[in-house]
């Protein structure tokens, strides 16, 4: 058995005045709100392919951007990329950046980043992975913040792609959410 308590108005401990219920939390506000809730959040999707030959980091075209409300708050980035290698020794890193700030990585090098795959075969040997990240960031900015993601292939040979593999007979999405932390 169920029972349901109706009213609309509250008596305080003391008996000295009532509490109004009514619409109660229509004026919560993001200052009113405690440590560690979510303020908002924002996402992008990659839908279509990205392949790449080139020796150096570039954007792969999976970015979202966030206005973060207070100084204080906090960024968790989540992401997953769905990555395909060809069979020639294709050494492939993704990294994360904010605006033109690589962050979430292990090392300051300037060709590191959250994933690192190698693949050292030959003949008709493919690679499909999907690589998963999630990095608390800490922007100190109440300013629009662009947070994407760019792919470094690292040798001279083979190709690596986004969302598709080097044989293209099905596809993925790549995916980035962002929400603020209330700091």
């Amino acid at each position: 058995m169920t029972s349901k308590l109706k009213t609309d108005v509250l008596e305080t401990v003391s008996g000295s005045g009532t509490i109004a219920l009514t619409n109660q939390l229509s004026g919560m506000t993001d200052a009113s709100m405690p440590s560690g809730s979510v303020l908002q959040v924002q996402s992008g999707i990659l839908t279509s392919t990205y392949s790449q030959t080139a020796s150096a980091f570039t954007d792969i075209g999976l970015s979202v951007t966030i206005t973060p409300s207070s100084t204080s708050s906090k960024i968790l980035v989540s992401l997953s990329v769905a990555l395909g290698m060809t069979q020639t020794g294709v050494n492939v890193r993704l990294r994360l950046v904010r605006g033109s700030t690589m962050i979430g990585s292990s090392t300051d090098l300037s060709d590191s980043g959250f994933s690192h795959r190698e693949q050292n075969t030959s003949g008709n040997q493919y690679t499909r992975m999907l690589e998963s990240f999630t990095y608390l960031d800490s922007p100190s900015s109440t300013s629009a913040q662009t947070y994407k993601v760019q792919m470094f292939r690292s040798n001279t040979a083979g190709t690596s792609y986004i969302n598709k593999g080097s044989v293209d007979q099905s596809r993925q999405h790549s995916h980035i959410t962002v929400q603020e932390i209330k700091g």
